[in-house]
């Protein structure tokens, strides 16, 4: 069920699958939303209480004044305050959910009893060269038709808002659920070196790897779980997309660590 708080005249908006089971805070991706854990709450059944987020400038949720990891985390702690989550809970977060989840272990970790990061790296480096984000630049909020924005986003953007397009509440045109100038900035507000981040946690911890990912390195990744004390890892075939192109892998790899705990 779909719920929101207000942070400063600004709106989180955030679902909470319910269920009697355990909270599990999940961070969804860039360029994503809340709705991304769908299946992982279908998956986790009663076991688990997934609640998500649509983090600040996605979503539903309304536009903030900057994309630091500081405006990232607490939103997250004021969303378990307005929730009444005293007692620590797993946190999950993948891509810019997980540089986010990280960040939110060290800086208040009584409030994280776990940790997975989903294909979520600690070294960005955010050239100044063509990327695959280029198509944000000058991308419009909306236009009159589905095909005009996709036309907008041209052939390597129209991949990304294909799925993520949604009518204006009017029925004027069609929006995005992201503003690109927000995205622009979040993506490189994540430029730098999070080693710091993601040694802080004590917690136990798992990282889910795409072995073909283009974010995160094997080396990386081996890195981060043998400096890591308490820390396991699980390949999944795939690339930094694998929790949608491999979900039934990306399930089992959470509930089987989740039920550790």
């Amino acid at each position: 069920m779909r719920h929101e708080l207000k942070i400063d005249d600004r709106t989180l908006s955030y679902l909470d699958f319910g269920g009697p089971g355990r909270p599990l805070l999940a961070l969804h991706g860039g360029l994503s939303e809340a709705l991304a854990f769908t299946g992982l709450a279908a998956a986790l059944g009663d076991g688990w209480r997934v609640i998500a987020p649509d983090q600040r400038g996605h979503g539903a949720s309304g536009r903030a004044p900057d994309y630091r990891r500081e405006g990232y985390v607490s939103d997250a702690v004021a969303l378990l305050d307005h929730l009444g989550i005293d007692a620590p809970v797993p946190l999950l977060g993948y891509s810019l959910g997980g540089l986010n989840a990280y960040h939110l272990a060290a800086a208040h970790p009584d409030r994280v009893s776990a940790l997975i990061g989903v294909d979520a790296t600690i070294e960005i480096r955010v050239p100044t060269g063509p990327n695959w984000y280029d198509f944000l630049e000058g991308l419009p909020h909306s236009a009159p038709t589905r095909e005009e924005l996709l036309a907008a986003a041209g052939p390597a953007g129209a991949p990304f808002i294909a799925d993520a397009m949604r009518p204006l509440p009017d029925g004027s045109g069609w929006r995005l659920p992201y503003h690109p100038q927000d995205m622009l900035d979040s993506i490189r507000a994540c430029d730098g070196d999070h080693w710091d981040a993601w040694l802080a946690g004590t917690c136990p911890a798992l990282l889910i790897h795409g072995t073909r990912s283009q974010a995160l390195t094997r080396a990386t990744a081996d890195a981060m779980v043998a400096r890591r004390p308490k820390t396991a890892y699980t390949p999944l075939d795939g690339d930094h997309f694998v929790p949608f192109t491999d979900p039934e892998g990306f399930h089992a790899a959470v509930g089987t660590f989740l039920a550790t705990l």
